[in-house]
């Protein structure tokens, strides 16, 4: 039924514990799963205005930041792809620059995904909000089923 996951990560210990939930799904007949990091747009914005003081440009410090993100997310995605190599399914990793739920319905329509799975809540982990701001939005704005994992 869910032959094709999305599961979007921000390395969140809630978005760990939806990669379990991923990986039982197997046996609801997934073939494939996409894993999905978006380097946040807004995250690099909000770095680049404070580094004045530093005596880099923006563009230096914004380049080195990008690249700095980047490898990180590459080490994490990969452990990813191997763990659920090691359980037998099917990944295929992406790591795009983006605001992150958009990405997430990009991706989820028009790769023709059959179920979103993300974490209720990101690495902000704002303890007052009910769910996260990007798995509301995704849960609000798409077209596709979503299993929203809790902490």
């Amino acid at each position: 039924m869910f032959t094709r996951i999305l599961y979007p990560t921000d390395f969140s210990d809630c978005s760990k514990k939806a990669l379990e939930y991923v990986k039982e799904l197997k046996e609801a007949g997934t073939m494939e799963v996409i894993v999905l990091h978006v380097i946040d747009e807004r995250e690099i914005e909000t770095a680049s205005t404070t580094i004045a003081w530093l005596g880099e440009t923006v563009e230096e410090y914004e380049e080195q930041l990008i690249n700095e993100m980047r490898s990180s997310a590459e080490e994490k995605l990969n452990a990813i792809n191997e763990e659920l190599a090691s359980a037998g399914i099917k990944a295929n990793v992406r790591l795009i620059r983006g605001m992150p739920f958009k990405e997430i319905l990009r991706i989820a329509e028009t790769e023709d995904i059959s179920l979103i799975v993300i974490g209720s809540h990101g690495k902000s982990n704002v303890e007052e909000m009910l769910l996260g701001s990007v798995s509301e939005k995704v849960i609000r704005k798409s077209e596709r089923p979503v299993l929203v994992v809790k902490r």
